[in-house]
């Protein structure tokens, strides 16, 4: 970078892990059966043999057929597995039902309105290999495209699994995303077979998916047939030949389906995530590699054993739910929540409840829903007990010290270690991650995953011992995406030329003396105010760490002295009003925990932020705002009278 970014926020505290945490964790067992002493050991050992600590892994994984090497590489492009042949959807099933796991729950999925569905390993093995034989009988073979349109419910699963089963390749669009995203996504990958609902439930209202659809059906030339799950009861337009029910199409089906036998290389997915230049990308991930990467992962971060509860409340819309609700778990042979509505509907206890309802032992979620609930108190979790947690954890953006210890209090009851996880889309597993037996500093990702090499580099693409840069990956890992969907170019450019060799994340974060690292939020989240490169999240942090103030959002605003202002909006919570008073209370809060370059020029309070349907602040519109510029789409909003808002804070 042109300048080392300030650093700004210190977070000196460590957080142990608990003796008996290490003695039972999967990684501490692993561990001993290698001879291996502690983390660092590991961490060495891994680093010097990357090979032989992924083979280990993959071989607690089935394949038809052995492959001849672990990896091949020649950067940007990697082989893993190679020669292997492997099928995900064999792994997450139908090797389970020829054990005791055939009746072990694999899914608790509760519905916005209350109502509870269980289903065992052989209920989904059945359940997949029907919609498996019914999408055969449409046409769809090895190669083709899915696209899956789906709310949170056991049908999305479902579908995944049933498309990997045969070879398709699917493609989940997040249903909180207009129909007009769903369009260009299934263009995009030119999809044979197109799967939705008639409607879902959101805060107890019906969004009519169906509905919206057929607006743009007539829009994607490839697309033969439209598979629709009856969910909410309302009304649809079937157009014969063209449309079925889910039901009527998997009933008569056979409950039985041979895998398809794949290449460890062939693709698995397709997931679209948001681009620089406005079209999504469409990021490639595959059947050998993807597995051995976020099941191993999920065994030693997350440390999940056969009698656990495990909830990752994400969508499965996202790459945290395709990991870590979908794929990982069933291979596991995990048992796993899902719930379809918002998670403070009807109550801000809702998360808090179900966690007491299932016995839930290990609880994945994102910062902006711990801040939101911080928002509400901790009088909403004190009603609930909350003692069958062991383990809490992070994802998707950075989160701030007080959240992390807001939510190591209020929810892990002090017990509970956080594991904050830095990871994307693109590399389909975590990669910077504490684990069960590393120290955690509250903020901090801490170290890369074994055989990870990470590191924080300059314009230069040298490495950056003190302050922030860009954070870079220098090791392929199994679960790398391998390209951008008919873009091959796109993915050399956008992830691999600028430091040639290594992964460029597009993130900013430092390393501190101890080796943790940092992350300081996306390179375009960075503010030069007179001079000096602050990050954005920093500054939201300071301002959350006010014992008044529930969510912050800062966003730079151009001033042709100083290059930038910084301009916030924050939210404070239940019992505080706003104040001239409160604002200078804020700068001097900033002022003293950053220092006097970050102290916000202008603080407008609001009711509430624009969010996505997923949680995240929608910052490109209070960037538009700030700027007077028009605020563009906003249908993927889920409050966006929350935009009106911005204009009345000032």
């Amino acid at each position: 970078m042109s300048s080392e970014l300030d650093a700004l926020l210190r977070e000196n505290r460590l957080f142990p892990p608990s003796e008996d945490l290490i003695k039972a964790s999967n990684i501490q067992k692993w561990m001993e059966r290698y001879g291996i002493n502690d983390y660092d050991q590991l961490i060495m050992r891994a680093q010097d043999d990357p090979e032989w600590f992924w083979d280990e892994l993959a071989r607690e994984l089935e394949w038809f057929q052995p492959y001849t090497d672990v990896l091949k590489w020649d950067p940007p492009h990697a082989e893993w597995f190679s020669g292997g042949k492997f099928n995900i959807t064999y792994n997450a099933l139908d090797r389970h039902v020829k054990t005791w796991r055939k009746n072990k729950v694999a899914y608790i999925w509760e519905g916005e309105s209350g109502q509870v569905v269980k289903l065992t390993y052989h209920d989904l093995y059945v359940r997949v290999n029907q919609m498996a034989n019914a999408l055969r009988s449409l046409g769809v073979g090895k190669g083709d495209r899915v696209s899956i349109y789906l709310p949170m419910i056991l049908e999305l699963p479902v579908a995944m699994l049933a498309c990997a089963k045969i070879g398709a390749v699917h493609s989940v669009v997040f249903s909180g995303f207009w129909a007009k995203a769903f369009q260009e996504r299934a263009n995009d990958a030119q999809v044979k077979v197109a799967i939705t609902v008639d409607g879902f439930y959101r805060r107890g209202k019906v969004i009519p998916l169906k509905e919206n659809v057929d607006e743009v059906l007539d829009g994607i030339p490839s697309l033969k047939h439209l598979i629709v799950v009856q969910h909410a009861g309302c009304p649809v337009q079937m157009k014969s030949g063209r449309d079925f029910w889910w039901d009527d199409i998997t009933q008569e089906q056979e409950k039985e389906c041979a895998a398809e036998v794949m290449d460890s290389e062939d693709p698995l997915f397709i997931l679209y995530t948001s681009g620089t230049t406005g079209k999504p990308k469409g990021v490639v991930h595959i059947h050998g590699g993807y597995a051995v990467g976020t099941y191993t992962t999920l065994k030693f971060v997350f440390d999940i054993k056969d009698e656990d509860i495990w909830w990752c409340a994400a969508d499965i819309g996202w790459i945290t739910g395709h990991s870590y609700i979908v794929y990982a778990p069933l291979i596991m042979g995990a048992t796993s929540v899902m719930y379809e509505g918002a998670p403070n509907y009807p109550q801000p206890d809702r998360l808090w409840k179900m966690i007491e309802d299932y016995g839930v032992n290990v609880f994945y979620t994102a910062p902006t829903t711990i801040r939101m609930f911080m928002k509400y108190g901790e009088k909403w979790p004190q009603k609930h007990d909350l003692t069958s947690l062991r383990l809490l954890g992070s994802v998707g953006e950075p989160i701030n010290p007080e959240a992390w210890i807001w939510y190591h209090k209020h929810i892990g009851n002090r017990q509970c270690p956080i594991m904050d996880t830095w990871w994307q889309t693109e590399t389909g597993m975590h990669l910077i991650t504490p684990l069960p037996i590393t120290s955690l500093k509250p903020g901090s990702t801490v170290k890369p995953f074994p055989t990870v090499k990470a590191d924080v580099v300059d314009d230069a693409g040298e490495s950056i011992t003190e302050g922030g840069g860009h954070l870079v990956i220098k090791t392929p890992w199994p679960s790398m995406f391998r390209t951008l969907y008919h873009d091959q170019e796109r993915y050399v450019e956008a992830y691999w030329s600028r430091f040639p060799g290594l992964y460029l994340s597009g993130d900013v974060a430092r390393v501190d003396q101890d080796g943790y690292f940092w992350i300081q939020g996306r390179e375009d989240d960075v503010l030069n105010v007179a001079g000096h490169r602050i990050s954005t999240a920093e500054v939201e942090s300071a301002l959350v760490s006010h014992v008044k103030v529930a969510e912050a959002a800062v966003v730079g605003k151009p001033d042709q002295i100083k290059g930038e202002e910084i301009f916030s909006y924050v939210t404070l919570k239940e019992g505080y009003n706003p104040s001239p008073k409160l604002k200078h209370h804020l700068r001097e809060h900033v002022r003293k925990e950053i220092g006097p370059v970050a102290s916000p020029a202008y603080i407008g309070f609001v009711e509430d932020l624009p969010k996505t349907r997923s949680g995240k602040i929608m910052r490109r519109v209070i960037k538009a705002k700030v700027k007077g510029e028009d605020v563009g789409d906003i249908t993927t909003l889920a409050n966006p009278e929350a935009v009106e808002g911005l204009d009345h804070a000032l």
